[in-house]
């Protein structure tokens, strides 16, 4: 199976991920990440993107980006090779600092987005790293600012201001962006993300996944792993018991 094409949003609104290659730290210090920032902001303004939300971890950065022009993939090859030249010659090191392809992840309506931005967002503090609204690398400081790269009036607009943002935030309710951490989609999204996961990957849709030789079927249902669907929903969507679906994907 060849590698996934990319999805198209229609919204122009996508999650992003960066990664640093093998895992490896993509920020020493805090001159990396004022560098980054800069670049971040100059690459997306150069390919008429909105900087929506952001949040520089460690050897990760997440980004929610409004892209009406369909130029994601110049801003961040833009984004991510002048930050790792920088990078690889302020610490005298050679080789991929990122991973080869980032992730990007289509969203389509509001609700998702105001679920993505707070993800983004709470990122530090589901890593341990304390409060996020206090944490110095992420986009809610351009929000309490009122200015900075991030597109502070359209997070303002979907959240009703920034009262609304923290009250949104605050929720226990948990973000659903399986497609990228791994957590489980919600069934109410399942079929959907599964078809537009299928269509990516070249396989034919769920209710023809169970007819399929078994090299390719465990193809299918690692295509539906990848984007966060659940060996559960699998089952339903597919029709194939969940023991055969555990043991295409170790063969897959």
């Amino acid at each position: 199976m060849s590698r996934q094409r990319r999805m198209v949003s229609e919204s122009g609104f996508y999650h992003v991920v960066l990664r640093g290659n093998a895992k490896q730290l993509i920020f020493e210090d805090d001159a990396d990440r004022e560098r980054f920032r800069t670049i971040m902001a100059e690459s997306a303004e150069a390919a008429g993107i909105g900087l929506v939300a952001w949040c520089l971890m460690s050897n990760h950065v997440h980004l929610v980006l409004d892209d009406p022009r369909q130029q994601l993939s110049r801003a961040m090859q833009r984004m991510s090779g002048t930050y790792a030249r920088a990078f690889n010659l302020r610490h005298g090191r050679a080789g991929n600092l990122f991973e080869q392809r980032f992730g990007s992840f289509a969203i389509e309506d509001d609700a998702y987005l105001m679920q993505v931005v707070r993800y983004v967002l709470k990122n530090p503090s589901a890593a341990g790293l304390g409060s996020w609204q206090e944490y110095p690398w992420s986009s809610y400081q351009d929000v309490l600012r009122g200015e900075g790269c991030t597109d502070v009036a359209r997070v303002l607009e979907l959240f009703d201001g920034r009262e609304g943002l923290d009250r949104f935030c605050a929720e226990e309710t948990p973000c659903f962006d399986g497609r990228i951490e791994g957590t489980p989609v919600p069934d109410d999204l399942a079929l959907t993300v599964a078809r537009a996961a299928l269509a990516q990957a070249g396989a034919p849709d769920v209710a023809k996944v169970k007819a399929l030789p078994l090299a390719r079927r465990a193809e299918a249902l690692k295509a539906l792993r990848d984007v966060g669907i659940t060996v559960k929903q699998m089952a339903r969507l597919t029709g194939i018991s969940a023991p055969s679906i555990y043991r295409s994907l170790r063969s897959a």
